[in-house]
């Protein structure tokens, strides 16, 4: 079963993931992405889809036009665990290869 992560993990796994911060009055974390454009923004948030989907763990994302909000949190443990850190340190990949093309 999955754990919430502990203060201290939390502090140490933020530290390592630019630019993702705590949402208030939740235990989740959340950045904003914008890219060039439409196509760009919905090609990251495919990547991002099938690899959550494989996972078994879905994100809460909005997307207008070239802008994309993902906030994560594991619902089966009520908060921020290590499966959310391992899908944001993903996505900052995604994000990364999608900005260099």
């Amino acid at each position: 079963m999955l754990q919430k992560l502990t203060p201290e993990a939390r502090t140490a796994k933020l530290a390592q993931l630019p630019g993702w911060n705590e949402v208030a009055g939740r235990d989740a974390i959340r950045k904003d992405f914008v890219f060039a454009d439409f196509n760009q923004a919905f090609g990251f948030m495919t990547r991002i889809a099938l690899k959550a989907d494989k996972m078994d763990h879905h994100p809460e994302w909005f997307n207008v036009y070239n802008q994309v909000h993902i906030t994560l949190s594991t619902h089966d443990c009520g908060g921020l665990s290590e499966r959310d850190i391992t899908l944001a340190t993903f996505i900052e990949s995604v994000a990364a290869e999608s900005r260099a093309k």
